[in-house]
């Protein structure tokens, strides 16, 4: 039976032959060693904060003969973890004229330095007594941070078959979360969380970054920018087969003939710088959706969840010292409902992971302002509080967190798509760094009741989804930009006489009205 364009359905056997051994392993080149650096060191400081600690006031007090005040010590620590997010900005903004310039694979293996070069100075940070060290290299893995984060899932995006663009695309995520996870387990006390062990346990971050840059240039460059940006037709081809598998001969073409559609479509609009985008109608509702998308992910409260875990562990009866490991209990689940969502994006399609997600964490955090604000009454809400905080680690797993790395790279075309990553890694790492100054105020002022604001955004942010986001699932780029054609109040062209008839800085057709 042919599907409603004409075509038949693709056979699942013919799917699961289009993950070839080439793709798998250029997406474990390019997931580990650039997606994994993010979550390891947004973790890796946590547990051992201490033992950090205690170093810095050592080190001053051997140059002043006095140890810092608790005031001085808690701003140096404060910088430390600040600096990550503020290198991840820096990181957000230059991601898009390094892609542009070196490629999608060039990027990446250039990135590394900023992985490579702080993973030594934190390394012989405590042999050199230098605290310093530590706190400009959080800068420079924030750097590498913030450019891995937007050009390893446009790599992978360009890379992966529609059949295949979900699945390979939360890789993305599923690293950062196995960064998170082997950074929790490193930093155990009976590990390198230690005195004796921290300088190693900082300096592991270097590993993955040695290993991309050994393994990732024997895999191929993104077709898409090999045949869109540089023009290569033959090169992008050769990429295709390795990708694809020499059988695929027929896909590969079918492919090819798919970006050269892509290319017509795009010349009306030309190569679109940050402020362009925000000024070009055609893209309009694709850039406040990436908008909205990265902003709920990181204002739903995940790095409150995090703050307040503790706090709640301890009030259900764990003991302090026991709490590290609960701490790893959670990042089991958060790497298995990961992992189950990669599975199922295929299957369940975006926007319905992305409604569930959304909804279990609002309704988590309605629970935990329940457990907080009573559980001193009643003894018993303690234990509703660890279930919810686990509760809302997998429905932040199953969708808000890996699914916007999908969605952000699938509904733009090549010429928008990096200056559109510029934008969304900007919000997301703005509104990190705003979760991480203003919460603490807010916790204060109102305790509890601040899970009734991230309640509040879940079920904003579920709103939108349902009432802009389409489907994406198995759809090329090109239609998916033709569905939000309509919202914008423009047309994308079809055929090519009528993109060479289009204004090249302009949009493709005349405007047309719309309720939205």
């Amino acid at each position: 039976m042919e599907s409603q364009e004409g075509k038949p359905p693709l056979p699942t056997t013919a799917r699961v032959r289009q993950l070839q051994p080439t793709l798998v392993l250029t997406t474990l080149s390019a997931a580990f060693g650039s997606a994994f650096q993010y979550g390891y060191n947004i973790a890796v400081v946590n547990t051992p904060h201490q033992v950090l600690k205690a170093f810095y006031n050592e080190t001053y007090f051997e140059r002043q003969g006095r140890f810092m005040d608790e005031r001085t010590l808690l701003l140096l620590w404060s910088c430390t973890v600040s600096m990550f997010p503020l290198g991840g900005l820096l990181g957000s903004w230059i991601v898009g004229p390094m892609v542009d310039t070196c490629g999608r694979r060039g990027t990446l293996l250039i990135n590394n330095i900023f992985a490579i070069v702080p993973a030594i100075l934190m390394g012989v940070s405590k042999v050199a007594r230098a605290f310093e060290l530590i706190i400009f290299s959080r800068v420079l893995l924030g750097v590498c941070a913030g450019v891995s984060y937007s050009a390893v899932p446009m790599y992978l995006g360009e890379l992966a078959p529609k059949q295949l663009r979900g699945t390979v695309g939360t890789m993305t995520e599923v690293f950062v979360i196995v960064g998170v996870f082997l950074a929790q387990i490193f930093s155990l006390q009976a590990i390198l969380g230690n005195e004796s062990g921290w300088p190693v346990l900082l300096a592991v971050t270097g590993i993955p970054a040695v290993l991309q840059l050994l393994s990732l240039p024997f895999f191929p460059e993104s077709p898409r920018y090999t045949l869109i940006q540089k023009g290569d037709e033959e090169a992008a081809r050769r990429a295709l087969r390795k990708l694809r598998g020499r059988a695929a001969a027929a896909a590969v073409e079918e492919e090819l003939d798919d970006m050269r559609e892509e290319e017509r479509a795009e010349q009306a609009e030309g190569h679109l710088s940050v402020l362009n985008l925000f000024t070009f109608r055609p893209l309009r509702w694709q850039l406040i959706s990436v908008i909205v998308l990265m902003a709920g992910q990181q204002l739903s409260g995940i790095n409150a969840i995090n703050y307040y875990a503790d706090t709640i562990y301890t009030a259900a009866g764990v003991a302090a010292s026991h709490s590290q490991y609960v701490t790893v209990g959670a990042g089991v689940v958060n790497i298995v409902m990961t992992i189950i969502s990669a599975v199922a994006v295929e299957r369940l399609g975006r926007r319905l992971l992305l409604l569930v997600g959304y909804g279990v964490c609002g309704c988590t955090c309605l629970g935990l302002t329940v457990a907080l604000r009573f559980q001193s009454a009643v003894a018993e809400l303690s234990y509703l509080g660890v279930f919810c905080v686990f509760a809302y680690i997998a429905g932040h797993s199953i969708g808000p967190s890996p699914v916007p790395s999908v969605v952000r790279t699938e509904i733009f075309l090549q010429s928008s798509r990096p200056a559109a990553f510029v934008v969304d890694g900007t919000v997301h790492w703005l509104t990190n760094f705003i979760i991480g100054f203003v919460f603490p105020s807010v916790q204060e002022a109102i305790g509890a009741y601040s899970f009734i604001i991230f309640a509040g955004v879940c079920l904003l942010t579920a709103v939108f989804i349902y009432l802009v986001l389409p489907e994406t699932k198995g759809r090329t780029f090109v239609e998916i930009n033709r569905g939000f054609a309509k919202r914008n109040g423009v047309e994308i062209p079809e055929k090519k006489e009528e993109v060479e008839g289009a204004h090249p800085t302009g949009p493709s057709a005349t405007v047309k009205e719309t309720s939205f």
